[in-house]
C-alpha cells in the first residue's frame, strides 16, 4: 500500500504504508408516539351527588411522552478515515519519493503508489472505494466523518499531512484502510497495526482498544486473520508514520493480501467490498459505543 496527496472532502482518513512485497514488521430513535387515552368506564351504580366529598378518580393516562426524537447514535462523534496512497501517485514520482517526517526520528517518502492484484486491481482503487462505504455507513448513524482524500486520481497527500488531518479534527478514531501485497505463496488473512511502544496516550490503550475492537469485528464477520505478519491479526509497529504521528486513537486496517487469488477476488468485487466495509464499519460503531 502507499499514500498519496488529495484535497479533503467531507471526511478524514489515517494513513499508513503498507506492508507491500511481504517483509516481516519491525517488533517493538424515532420518538415514541403517545399512549393512547383510556376511555372511562360506565359506571355500576349511580354517581355520587355534587355534595359528595369522595375523590375523584384518577385520571387513566399520564402525561404524554416526549415527542422529540433522540440524537443519533454517533452524535458528536468524529471519525477520520484515510484510503491509502492515490490514483495519481505512480504519475509524480518527485513528489511522492520526497522525505517528510515519519515519528522516532525517522523520515519516509512522502507516499507510495501501493500494490494491485496479479490481475492489476489497485490498492489505491480498492481502499478509496472502501473508505466511502464505511464513511456512508457511518455518516447515517450521525458519526462526522473525515476523509484524507476526496477522489482516486490526486496525489497524495503526505503521510505526515494525512496524520496531521486526523489530529485537527480531534478524532475519536482514525482508520487507515490498505491492502497487501506479498508474494509469499501462502500468505493471506487481514491484521490491524497500531503504534508501539506508544509516543503519547492516544497511542496507548485508547489505539490498543481500537485495534482490538477491529480485529474482533472483522474476524467476526467472516475474514481469516493474517498467517504471515503479527500475531492474531494484530501488528505492533513502530515504522508507520500515520500512526507514529498521530495524538488521537489511530490503527491501520491491512484487509488482506492483494496477491492471493481468494482475497484478489474478494477485493475486485463491489460485493466484496462491500463486505469489508460493513465489516469495519461495524467496529468502529462498536469501539465509538465504548469509548
Amino acid at each position: 500500500m502507499r499514500a498519496k496527496t488529495l484535497p479533503l472532502l467531507t471526511g478524514l482518513v489515517l494513513l499508513t504504508a503498507c506492508s507491500g512485497g511481504g517483509e516481516t514488521p519491525p517488533s517493538p430513535a424515532a420518538a415514541p408516539t403517545s399512549a393512547p387515552q383510556a376511555t372511562p368506564a360506565s359506571p355500576a351504580s349511580p354517581a355520587p351527588s355534587p355534595s359528595s366529598s369522595s375523590p375523584a378518580p384518577p385520571s387513566s393516562s399520564s402525561n404524554p411522552p416526549s415527542t422529540s426524537a433522540a440524537p443519533p447514535v454517533g452524535s458528536g462523534k468524529v471519525v477520520v478515515l484515510d484510503p491509502g496512497h492515490n490514483g495519481g501517485n505512480a504519475s509524480h514520482p518527485a513528489e511522492i519519493n520526497r522525505k517528510v517526517p515519519a515519528g522516532r526520528g525517522q523520515t519516509k517518502p512522502c507516499n507510495t503508489t501501493g500494490t494491485s492484484t496479479n490481475a492489476g486491481y489497485p490498492e489505491h482503487a480498492f481502499t478509496f472505494a472502501v473508505a466511502r462505504e464505511v464513511g456512508n455507513a457511518l455518516a447515517a448513524k450521525g458519526i462526522k466523518v473525515v476523509y484524507t482524500r476526496q477522489n482516486d486520481s490526486g496525489v497524495g497527500p503526505c503521510v505526515d499531512e494525512r496524520a496531521q488531518l486526523g489530529n485537527d479534527a480531534n478524532a475519536d478514531a482514525v482508520v487507515s484502510i490498505h491492502a497487501d501485497g506479498s508474494t509469499s505463496p501462502t500468505a493471506h488473512g487481514f491484521h490491524v497495526a497500531y503504534s508501539a511502544p506508544p509516543l503519547n496516550a492516544a497511542q496507548g490503550e485508547p489505539s490498543l482498544k481500537l485495534a482490538r475492537t477491529l480485529r474482533d469485528g472483522i474476524r467476526d464477520d467472516g475474514f481469516a486473520t493474517s498467517t504471515y505478519i503479527g500475531s492474531a491479526g494484530l501488528s505492533p509497529r513502530n515504522d508507520l508514520a500515520g500512526l507514529n504521528l498521530s495524538t488521537r486513537p489511530a490503527v491501520l486496517v491491512e484487509c488482506g493480501n492483494m496477491r492471493n487469488a481468494d482475497e484478489a477476488s474478494q477485493m475486485s468485487s463491489a460485493a466484496g467490498r462491500a463486505h469489508y466495509a460493513q465489516a469495519i464499519a461495524k467496529a468502529i460503531e462498536a469501539y465509538l459505543a465504548g469509548s
